[in-house]
C-alpha cells in the first residue's frame, strides 16, 4: 500500500510539475523577435479617403469639436501652428491633442515589406480599437476596430449601431475589422507575429457602457460596471460623480472586487480576447497576443484568470505587460501565473543611465544589467521587450543631447522634466556624434539577452521630446517635409533643422536585424561579460549556445581609441570578422589584436 501511495504522490508531483511548465513556457518566437512599435495615426496614411473628420474626435480632450479643423499636413514643421490652430487662440498642447494625421490600417499593411528589410518579426500596435483621441487610449469599444483605420468609417458606424454592444451573439465585422483580419493574415504569411493593445483598467466617456449609465444612471444595465461615487439625485442634491484613471475625467474605471474586474466588464473583455484571437473560432487568423496597458492597475486574480483563457484559445501567444516599477514590484507579474514578459522599462533606465547620462563605469553598469538579465528566469530573460524609448518617453536620440536631466529611473521627475514644456529640454536635431551614439545604443539593444523593440521611427533617426513630441509622424523618403524653423514656445530657430529619413542609420538598423536573426547565440544564448579596464570606458561581452558559433560585441564608450588583445580559445577559429563593419581580424597564437575607434562597436564571429 504505501509503495503504490508513492507511486501515486510520484505520478501526482510529474503531473503537477509538467502542468506548471506548460504554464510556464513561453512562445519560442518571443524569445527570437525583433520588435517593432507603431503608433497607428503617426505611421503611414495609406488611404486619404478614409481620414477622421471634425466630428470623429468628438468625446476627448481638449473637447472641441467646433472650432475649425483639418487633418494634419504629413510633412508640416511639428511646433508650426497650422491656420485653423492660430484661429483658436489656444496654446500648443490644447492644438497637438485636436491633431490627426490620417495614419491607419493600409498604411501599415502598405509597409510591411519596409519592415520585413529591418529584420522585424513581430508587431505591437497601440490602441486601434474605436477611440475618439489620437492615442486611443480612451476605448468607446473594444469589439471594433476604429472606423477611421479602415475604408468605410460611415458604413461601419452604421453596423456597430445595429448592435447590442453586450451581447457578442449581435457582433458583426465592420470593414475596418476585417481589414484588420488582413493585416494578421499578411503578417503571418511574412513569417511576423502582431499583438494589440489591452487597456482593461478603463474605457472613455464615449464608451458604449458608460455613456449608457451617464444617460439612465442607476435605471442602466452598466452602472455596477464603473467606479461611481455620486449618482444625479436631484431631491438629494447630489451630483453625477466618477473616479477616472489616476483623476484623468476623461478615463472612467472599471470597478473591481476581490477578483478583480467586475462581472460586466469582465465577461465583456473575455469575449473581445476571444474574438481577436479567434476571428470566427479559428486561431490560426488571429492575433499573436497582447500587451497590456497599466497592468499594475488590475488586480493578479483576474490577470491569472484571463492568462488561463489566452493560452485555452492559443498556447502559442505572447502577454507582455507595461510595469515600469522597480524590479521587485515588477518580477510577480512574469512567474508564469500572469504574463510572459514586460515592456522592459529597467533596460532602458540602465542604459540611459549608463550611454546618455555617464552615471556609472563601464564595469559597473555591465555587472547592473547581468544582475539585472539574471533577476528573471532564464525564459523570461530571453523575451523581455528590450527598449530604449517608447511612446510614453522622449526618443532616445533625443535622451542623448540632454544628458543633464534626471535620471530615467526617477520615472515621475524624468516624464516631466523631458517635455518640451521644460525649458532645459532642448529638442533640436541629434549631431552626427549623437546618432553615433544611437548607433552604439542599438548594437547593445540588440545583442544582449531579451527581444530588441524598435519604436517606430528610430531606424530613420527620428527625434522629439517626451509625449505627445515623441509621437510626431513617421519619415518616408517619398514625403517632402518642411524644415523645423520653430521652437516650442513658438519663437523661430534662426537655422532650421532639415527632417527626413537618416540612410545611414537605416541601413544600420537593417544590418542589426539581419544580424539577430541569423545567428541564434543572439536570441537565446548565454551571457558572459568579458573584464576590462573600467576607464576605457569598453564594453566586452560574449553571447553563446551550445552547437552555434558564439558571437562577442566590443562597444567603446571611451573618449579615445583603443589597442585590444582578445584570447581566441578555439584552435579550429583562425580569424574573425565584423558582422558591422566587414572588416576581418586574424588571430595567432590563441591570440588577436583589435583597435577600436571612439565610438564604434563591433559585432564578432569566428571562422
Amino acid at each position: 500500500m504505501a509503495y503504490k501511495q508513492l507511486l501515486t504522490a510520484l505520478f501526482s508531483f510529474l503531473w503537477l510539475h509538467n502542468l506548471q511548465a506548460q504554464e510556464h513556457r513561453i512562445p519560442d518566437w518571443a524569445k527570437s523577435a525583433v520588435w517593432y512599435q507603431i503608433f497607428p495615426d503617426r505611421f503611414r496614411n495609406g488611404d486619404t479617403t478614409n481620414d477622421p473628420t471634425l466630428a470623429d474626435i468628438k468625446g476627448c480632450w481638449p473637447h472641441n469639436d467646433t472650432a475649425k479643423w483639418a487633418v494634419m499636413p504629413w510633412g508640416a514643421d511639428w511646433y508650426a501652428f497650422q491656420p485653423w490652430e492660430q484661429a483658436n487662440g489656444q496654446d500648443l498642447n490644447y492644438n497637438i491633442q485636436r491633431r490627426r494625421y490620417g495614419g491607419d490600417l493600409q498604411g501599415i499593411l502598405d509597409k510591411l515589406p519596409y519592415l520585413d528589410s529591418l529584420g522585424v518579426t513581430a508587431l505591437y500596435l497601440n490602441p486601434v480599437f474605436v477611440a475618439p483621441s489620437l492615442h486611443k487610449y480612451d476605448a468607446a469599444m473594444y469589439h471594433h476596430i476604429e472606423p477611421t483605420f479602415g475604408p468605410d468609417p460611415e458604413g461601419d458606424k452604421r453596423i456597430i449601431a445595429q448592435e447590442d454592444p453586450a451581447n457578442p451573439a449581435t457582433w458583426q465585422w465592420t470593414a475596418a475589422d476585417r481589414l484588420a483580419l488582413q493585416l494578421i493574415d499578411a503578417c503571418h504569411a511574412l513569417g511576423m507575429h502582431i499583438i494589440f493593445d489591452g487597456v482593461f483598467n478603463h474605457m472613455g466617456v464615449n464608451s458604449f457602457a458608460f455613456q449608457d449609465v451617464v444617460k439612465h444612471q442607476q435605471s442602466s444595465p452598466y452602472k455596477d460596471w464603473f467606479v461611481i461615487d455620486s449618482w444625479q439625485d436631484a431631491e438629494k442634491g447630489t451630483a453625477f460623480s466618477y473616479t477616472g484613471w489616476f483623476g484623468a475625467h476623461d478615463l472612467p474605471e472599471f470597478r473591481e472586487d476581490s477578483n478583480g474586474l467586475v462581472k460586466g466588464p469582465r465577461d465583456y473583455v473575455f469575449a473581445c480576447t476571444e474574438r481577436w484571437m479567434a476571428p470566427d473560432g479559428d486561431p490560426q487568423r488571429g492575433i499573436d497576443g497582447w500587451r497590456l496597458d497599466v497592468a499594475f492597475c488590475v488586480d493578479m486574480d483576474f490577470w491569472r484568470d484571463w492568462r488561463a483563457h489566452v493560452k485555452a484559445i492559443n498556447p502559442d501567444s505572447y502577454l507582455t505587460a507595461e510595469i515600469n516599477n522597480d524590479l521587485q514590484q515588477v518580477l510577480p507579474y512574469v512567474q508564469g501565473d500572469a504574463f510572459d514578459a514586460v515592456m522592459h522599462y529597467g533596460f532602458a533606465a540602465l542604459c540611459t543611465d549608463f550611454f546618455i547620462q555617464r552615471r556609472m563605469s563601464a564595469d559597473i553598469f555591465m555587472t547592473q544589467m547581468q544582475a539585472l538579465v539574471q533577476a528573471y528566469p532564464d525564459s523570461v530573460a530571453y523575451a523581455l521587450m528590450n527598449l530604449l524609448d517608447s511612446h510614453d518617453t522622449p526618443r532616445f536620440t533625443s535622451s542623448i543631447h540632454n544628458p543633464h536631466l534626471v535620471s530615467f529611473s526617477t520615472w515621475g521627475d524624468f516624464l516631466r522634466d523631458t517635455r518640451s514644456s521644460n525649458r532645459d529640454m532642448d529638442t533640436r536635431k541629434p549631431t552626427d556624434k549623437e546618432y553615433q551614439l544611437q548607433k552604439s545604443m542599438a548594437v547593445f539593444q540588440f545583442t544582449m539577452p531579451g527581444a530588441p523593440m524598435v519604436y517606430y521611427g528610430d531606424e530613420a533617426g527620428m527625434w522629439g521630446a517626451n509625449d505627445p513630441d515623441c509621437r510626431k509622424p513617421m519619415v518616408w523618403p517619398d514625403i517632402q517635409y518642411t524644415p523645423e524653423f520653430t521652437e516650442s514656445d513658438g519663437t523661430r530657430r534662426d537655422t532650421p533643422d532639415s527632417v527626413g529619413v537618416n540612410g545611414t542609420m537605416l541601413r544600420h538598423y537593417q544590418k542589426l536585424g539581419a544580424i539577430r536573426n541569423t545567428y541564434p547565440a543572439l536570441q537565446t544564448g548565454s551571457l558572459r561579460i568579458i573584464p576590462t579596464t573600467p576607464k576605457t570606458g569598453i564594453l566586452l561581452y560574449e553571447r553563446s549556445l551550445p552547437g552555434a558559433a558564439p558571437v562577442t560585441i566590443i562597444i567603446n564608450t571611451g573618449s579615445r581609441h583603443h589597442n585590444l588583445r582578445l584570447r581566441n580559445d578555439d584552435s579550429r577559429v583562425t580569424s574573425h570578422t565584423d558582422l558591422l563593419s566587414g572588416k576581418h581580424y586574424g588571430s595567432r597564437s590563441g591570440k588577436m589584436r583589435i583597435r577600436i575607434e571612439e565610438g564604434e562597436a563591433m559585432v564578432l564571429i569566428g571562422e
